[in-house]
């Protein structure tokens, strides 16, 4: 059952990210907390929104970070930060099942399309995204940031 996420969830919800940076490599790099992630969420001005999907004995197997973000031009755009479905759960249709909530959500907020990442040695990821959605990875972007 795919579902939105609430506060009693994100001790579930940090193990699973915590299990995709594991996966990408850089386990070590998560400093995000289950207090921060409830402040940020679920206070007056939400940074994030959640989806989880729940297995038939109510575990979180599977989640999906969204929020939006502005661009010059397409305008309003939805971005999923993570899509997430534990390792033993994976092949059963809940990751496409949570992509396809948020792409609603996103068309429901009137955005005009949904924007995300995949690292270039995702092979299963990329797959997954063309399999099911034909989308457009473009390669040409180098991502930066700069931590505070």
């Amino acid at each position: 059952m795919i579902r939105e996420g609430r506060i009693e969830d994100l001790p579930q919800v940090l193990a699973l990210i915590k299990e995709l940076a594991v996966y990408e490599k850089a386990g070590e790099e998560v400093e995000n907390t289950v207090e921060q992630m409830e402040r940020d969420g679920f206070g007056p001005n939400p940074a994030y929104g959640l989806f989880v999907a729940e297995s038939e004995k109510g575990d979180i197997v599977g989640i999906a970070i969204y929020y939006y973000r502005y661009s010059t031009w397409k305008g309003r755009r939805i971005y999923l930060e993570d899509i997430v479905v534990t390792e033993s759960e994976r092949g059963n249709g809940l990751g496409k099942k949570l992509f396809d909530t948020v792409i609603a959500k996103g068309k429901e907020e009137k955005c005009t399309g949904m924007v995300w990442q995949v690292l270039d040695w995702n092979e299963p990821a990329i797959n997954f995204y063309k399999k099911y959605y034909d989308a457009d990875l473009d390669s040409e972007w180098i991502n930066c940031s700069i931590n505070f």
